[in-house]
């Protein structure tokens, strides 16, 4: 299995678990989505943490997937299908009424990144490297990238890390405002701790003050991701940077 679940009392957790990097694909984006069904229906589910089993957090999507696409006529609808099913599944654990943590032990970089920004807490490890670097193939973070980090922390921090494609480490993300805490130690074990003391939180109050923190959001920049990502996926840079990946990859 790509995704697991487990439970522990009122803690659910969602494990990545597809070598080496956890990267999407579409099977890999459904079972995400059916491990957040699973565990967001569960009444005795009060609290989510999602981690990894990889040395990777996640490297996002699936390069050499996207490289098949190449040369086929209808490659920007494919990419915009595939990202906004993206899109929808970390939508659902952005508005899930439970508290969400990420746990980043390892590089969480693109779809990665996008995944630990939907969710309300995000621990990840001092030295670890996190970026948004899709500008670097030719494309944008189409899954909500250029969105939530905007949001979150404003329009220069995403200046850097979109526009720049910069890798940045936990202590600088932390810096950035990208994630509420680096630390040296124990990544994941942190991370439960705050999720099992977030279980702990009445859930009615929890879920009304994350709605109305959601309220100050708008939505439409989430749909011009997809317009702008199906139509660069098109270019010629798009295709030629995306196949010296995939080579330099072999």
């Amino acid at each position: 299995m790509s995704v697991r679940t487990e439970r522990d009392d009122d803690l659910g957790i969602i494990i990545l678990d597809r070598p080496p990097a956890n990267a999407f694909d579409e099977a890999q984006t459904q079972a995400l989505a059916g491990a957040i069904t699973t565990l967001g229906e569960d009444p005795a589910v009060r609290a989510v943490l999602i981690r990894s089993a990889q040395r990777i957090f996640c490297a996002g999507a699936d390069i050499t997937m996207m490289g098949s696409w190449n040369n086929t006529p209808d490659r920007g609808a494919r990419l915009r299908r595939f990202t906004a099913g993206l899109q929808d599944v970390f939508a659902r654990i952005e508005t899930l009424p439970k508290p969400t943590v990420a746990a980043l032990a390892g590089a969480a970089t693109g779809g990665g990144l996008e995944l630990a920004l939907a969710c309300d807490f995000r621990i990840v490890g001092a030295s670890v490297k996190l970026g948004l670097p899709e500008v670097g193939i030719g494309l944008l973070p189409g899954a909500g990238g250029t969105q939530r980090l905007t949001r979150l922390a404003g329009p220069s921090v995403a200046n850097r890390m979109v526009l720049g494609a910069e890798l940045v480490t936990g202590d600088e993300a932390q810096n950035l405002g990208i994630v509420q805490w680096a630390t040296y130690g124990d990544v994941d074990a942190e991370a439960r701790v705050l999720a099992e003391h977030l279980a702990k939180l009445p859930p009615t109050a929890y879920a009304a003050a994350k709605r109305c923190i959601a309220a100050a959001r708008g939505e439409e920049g989430f749909t011009r991701e997809l317009d702008e990502i199906s139509r660069l996926i098109e270019t010629p840079d798009a295709e030629r940077l995306l196949e010296g990946f995939l080579t330099r990859s072999r």
